[in-house]
């Protein structure tokens, strides 16, 4: 590399009156000034006239050709390719492939690739930007927890309540996202990383977290690692890999290390002085900040956070889900029961039949409960609603082969009752009759139907004839229990109630119902 004389400090040296030796000893050598010298001479420059000049300016005027050197081989479009090198996947040797076919197809001479990265390093210096080579748009987001918290007031109360800080970076633009919460459990978790994804409007292939338990149950040095349930679902929802830093290594995870400083100045620091009473207050004024965080300028470079991100980063981010992300809780270990059910929060839910007895894992999410077994989904319920218990919430695929639940309703008893006889079914028909709605009928027509599980239906059959022969306006089963106890239906005898001095008896005495000696089996005189 040709060093540069400093044509003007000597010029203004040797007014100075200093000597060549003088001169030398400030590290330019004879040769320099002399060269410089006689450069002056010959353009008409002296000190007086250079000394309003630049360095630079001093130096093209004495040796306007030195430096100025034509490159022998084809330049590529040097902003163009510092475009493409934010593609994911994109890099300098793929894009130093592609210019040197172009440089053959066209029969041009093109550098190599030592040269071509050299020269894109002197570009990006010149240019005051910084190198692709580290990051790539749209590729990456890291996210942690917030070491400083901030707190909501009670205003009148005045008792302050933790707010933690949920923090966001796209490494590439360094555009950043904070949300508030009143906790770090699992559930609030998963739920910043769908508001982050909405406040870029977008995901990302890769989730970069810490190797907080809520994400991540298991770091080993060697192996995989193990995610969380919930952590590793919500990354397949967003088409997303989790891919947390190492232990005790946050260089893996920088970028968001440096937000989450920037944070306590733009966000904690610039509110310090304002009191928040709910959590919605407190947000929308840290989103505010953070809009104005990413907006502000860069030190070394031009544009900033929010500029990168609108024109390179944020189109090459995947769309968001049609169907946004349910945040869901996992609950391992559940048995089936006896009954096909398995319970929470003690309701019952159905699974199918032959997994009795088995352990099965529950999914929860608001508004449905899922069933599974290993990696298989066995059932799906919509959740009992909040402060309901007791509910039993049935598939009929999920029960047995065979006859199914009937709820008991008129029709099925009258079908019932029709099976038997007619006779009963005419007592069934004349209970429904005397009531004014049949639902409270329901109860009398069982008690007479279920009477065959000690007598025959034939049996029954009879009782209700003969019952219905008497006065009695509607028999129910305090009339038809004593004839078949008395066996009426088959010796023919009738009790004194249905016969016709029992008939008498009750015209004559219609006070009440009396048995009587012949029932007792005693003798009358």
């Amino acid at each position: 590399m040709v060093r540069k004389i400093k044509a003007k400090l000597v010029l203004r040296l040797r007014a100075e009156g200093l000597s060549l030796r003088q001169v030398e000893a400030q590290g330019i050598s004879q040769h320099s000034v002399i060269k410089t010298e006689r450069a002056a001479a010959r353009e008409g420059i002296t000190w007086a006239t250079a000394e309003p000049m630049s360095d630079v300016e001093v130096y093209e005027r004495l040796f306007p050709d030195s430096g100025t050197r034509e490159s022998v081989y084809e330049q590529p479009d040097w902003p163009k390719l510092h475009r493409e090198l934010a593609r994911v996947g994109v890099t300098l040797k793929l894009l130093h492939d592609e210019y040197r076919d172009l440089c053959q197809a066209t029969d041009r001479p093109g550098m190599g690739y030592d040269r071509f990265c050299k020269t894109y390093a002197d570009y990006v210096r010149t240019q005051g930007i910084s190198s692709r080579v580290g990051h790539k748009a749209g590729q990456t987001v890291e996210v942690d927890w917030s070491g400083p918290t901030m707190q909501l007031t009670d205003s009148v109360t005045r008792a302050a309540t933790r707010v933690y800080l949920f923090v966001g970076c796209l490494p590439f633009s360094r555009c950043g996202f904070v949300e508030p919460t009143l906790d770090m459990r699992q559930d609030t978790w998963l739920s910043c990383h769908v508001a982050m994804f909405d406040w870029f409007n977008g995901s990302t292939p890769r989730i970069v977290p810490d190797n907080l338990k809520t994400g991540v149950l298991k770091h080993p040095r060697e192996g995989e690692v193990i995610l969380n349930d919930a952590y590793r679902e919500l990354a397949t929802h967003y088409s997303a890999a989790v891919l947390p830093g190492r232990p005790r290594r946050p260089k893996d995870k920088a970028s968001v290390e440096n937000t989450v400083w920037s944070v306590a100045t733009w966000v904690i620091a610039s509110l310090r002085h304002r009191e928040f009473a709910t959590l919605a207050e407190l947000r929308g004024a840290i989103y505010e900040q953070m809009a104005a965080f990413n907006r502000e300028p860069f030190q070394k470079r031009a544009g900033s956070r929010q500029s990168v991100f609108e024109n390179e980063e944020q189109p090459r981010l995947r769309p968001l889900p049609v169907v946004p992300y349910e945040i869901s809780r996992w609950v391992y270990g559940r048995r089936v029961g006896r009954d096909g059910h398995v319970v929470w929060e003690k309701n019952h839910y159905s699974a199918p039949y032959p997994h009795v007895g088995e352990l099965v894992d529950v999914r929860v999410t608001a508004r449905i409960i899922e069933i599974y077994q290993g990696g298989d989904r066995l059932a799906s319920h919509v959740l009992a609603p909040a402060g309901v218990t007791g509910e039993y919430c049935t598939r009929d695929g999920d029960l047995p082969d065979g006859p199914k639940y009937r709820e008991w309703d008129a029709l099925r008893v009258r079908e019932w009752a029709a099976r038997i006889g007619e006779h009963t079914t005419t007592v069934v028909a004349r209970i429904f009759a005397s009531v004014p709605i049949e639902e409270q009928g329901l109860n009398a027509a069982l008690a007479v139907l279920r009477l065959t599980r000690r007598y025959s239906s034939s049996r029954v059959e009879r009782a209700c004839e003969i019952a219905l022969a008497s006065r009695v306006r509607s028999p129910r089963y305090a009339h038809l229990r004593p004839i078949l106890e008395t066996r009426q239906d088959e010796t023919g005898k009738r009790h004194p109630r249905f016969s016709d001095a029992g008939a008498a008896s009750d015209t004559a005495a219609p006070t009440g119902y009396v048995r009587g000696a012949a029932y007792y089996g005693g003798n009358t005189k």
